[in-house]
């Protein structure tokens, strides 16, 4: 199928935190609320591995309308069911002071095979996760995609930073679930690949040497569901404002159409160090767009936002097409003006003086838009 006669459709997981309204921190009634809600959302609203933690998942969209208006109502009916369990919800990758010793993990035979498996690093994963899926049923041309938008997964992650604090402490990292995240053993930006048959040779190897549990917990940045006809982009914090979620989806989007494009010229992909690569994320999850970025294409540091900037040029042709690039191009400005998540976590912290008012604002941001506050 070419390039212009694919679809592109959208999907986009998000999840939550949920939090004591009293105390703040977080709270393991994360069960009761996903039955309440389930009551209107049915299988939009999943369990997590953490009692305190609930996904939901869109529908699949055909614009960034129907994006935004997907999460509205998901946002809405997850904050309604949490108010009359008493929890509020947060939508943001790590919680600013609970301890991991003392989040319950859901009871699930998977996630029990988890915890056998990787023991402390599976105890100590107390983040939450924003996954865009963008459809492609060309499996052989979805991997092209992925070799060509490694070098973009970066600039994604500190457009999006959103987890400063960690366990009561500033970790002096705008997305430290970033690394707390990549100490598994098959997280992070995946290798190039040669071809499909390559990429589904590696993966059984990793599930037959013991590395992964199955093909579904092969967690790269960027990845191919073995059950979805999609490129699924993982890199990127759980965004506060629905704004931004918007956002980041319709940029995800955009990369997957002009990266395709490219893999249907024949366009060889960037020729990027793996060694490159990590720094480049390393740079991203550390400083956020507080410092320079590494365009790893050029192999130099640059402003953070030219390189933003250069990613939403690359990415305007394909947002012009679906109508969105005067919506992106906007809301990428206002945080490249303002301030991504993690910024705005630690002005709060600073104007507050305590961390519960970093919760509260986080409280108040995702459901800014949604009716419920």
């Amino acid at each position: 199928m070419s390039a212009g006669t694919v679809k592109y459709t959208l999907g986009v997981e998000e999840e939550y935190q949920v939090v004591d309204a009293e105390s703040r921190g977080l709270d393991p009634r994360g069960g009761p609320v996903l039955e309440r809600a389930r009551q209107t959302l049915g299988e939009q609203v999943v369990p997590e591995l953490r009692a305190a933690q609930i996904e939901v998942v869109t529908s699949v969209c055909l614009t960034l309308a129907e994006v935004r208006a997907e999460l509205v109502r998901l946002r809405r009916r997850i904050s309604e069911a949490a108010h009359q369990e008493g929890c509020r919800i947060v939508a943001a990758s790590t919680h600013p002071f609970s301890r991991w010793q003392e989040q319950p993990i859901t009871s699930d035979e998977r996630y029990r095979r988890l915890v056998e498996s990787y023991k402390q690093l599976i105890h100590e994963q107390l983040v939450f996760g924003f996954h865009v899926h963008v459809g492609l049923d060309d499996r052989e041309a979805a991997l092209g995609v992925m070799n060509h938008l490694r070098v973009w997964l970066a600039p994604l992650l500190a457009l999006s930073a959103n987890s400063p604090f960690w366990q009561g402490e500033d970790t002096g990292y705008a997305s430290y679930r970033t690394q707390v995240w990549g100490r598994l053993p098959a997280a992070g930006p995946p290798e190039p690949f040669a071809s499909l048959a390559e990429h589904d040779a590696l993966v059984e190897a990793m599930v037959a040497t013991g590395g992964v549990l199955d093909a579904a917990s092969v967690y790269w940045d960027v990845r191919l569901p073995e059950k979805l006809d999609t490129v699924e982009i993982r890199v990127a914090d759980v965004p506060s404002r629905l704004d931004e979620a918007v956002m980041l989806t319709g940029l995800c989007r955009a990369l997957v159409r002009v990266c395709h494009e490219r893999v249907g010229r024949g366009e060889p992909h960037p020729d990027a160090r793996p060694e490159l690569l990590r720094i480049s994320h390393w740079n991203a999850s550390r400083y956020g767009l507080d410092r320079d970025l590494v365009d790893v294409e050029a192999r130099r540091a640059i402003p953070a936002r030219e390189m933003i900037e250069k990613m939403l040029l690359l990415a305007r042709p394909a947002l012009e097409d679906h109508g969105d690039y005067e919506e992106v191009s906007s809301l990428v400005g206002e945080i490249l003006e303002g301030g991504n998540g993690a910024r705005r976590q630690r002005k709060t912290y600073e104007r507050t003086g305590c961390l519960e008012g970093v919760v509260d604002a986080l409280i108040e941001e995702t459901a800014r838009g949604t009716d419920t506050i």
